[in-house]
């Protein structure tokens, strides 16, 4: 799954629900929802389990900063065609507001451009109106391998 076979892009609703019963985002229930050349949408359901503070009902910041790791990421692998090792050098989440109790939260990861070796994401997370969005985030990532 590392390297490209000719015809065989990378296919990220695959990956992801790869993904539905193991390691990290599945037991958060990251899921998928869309993508395009160089986003994804993804979605983090409402969980009492992941519930912050139980007297607002409110989802923790954890669960929404991995939704928008994972939906960054994932944009860069949509982009290059191929899933390549990297890593999270830098991912900066500004909250606008807490996600509203009941409520899914979609992320949606869009990667714009990308170097030899760094790759530049933003991307929002709303809860049903992406005009009125719970976080913005922006992040590099650093290619782990030699291509």
């Amino acid at each position: 799954m590392t390297a490209r076979s000719p015809g065989q892009a990378f296919d990220p609703s695959r990956f992801i629900a790869a993904l539905d019963h193991h390691g990290h985002h599945g037991a958060l229930g990251i899921r998928y929802a869309s993508h395009g050349e160089d986003w994804i949408e993804l979605s983090l359901g409402y969980d009492e389990r992941l519930i912050g503070n139980p007297d607002t009902g409110v989802l923790a910041s954890g669960p929404i900063v991995s939704l928008m790791d994972m939906a960054t990421s994932v944009s860069i692998w949509i982009k290059t065609g191929i899933f390549r090792p990297q890593a999270t050098l830098d991912l900066r989440v500004d909250y606008l507001r807490p996600a509203q109790p009941g409520r899914t939260v979609f992320g949606r990861g869009e990667c714009y451009r990308v170097t030899r070796r760094i790759a530049f994401v933003r991307g929002q997370a709303h809860d049903g109106d992406p005009d009125d969005p719970v976080a913005h985030v922006a992040g590099t990532f650093m290619f782990l391998d030699e291509e």
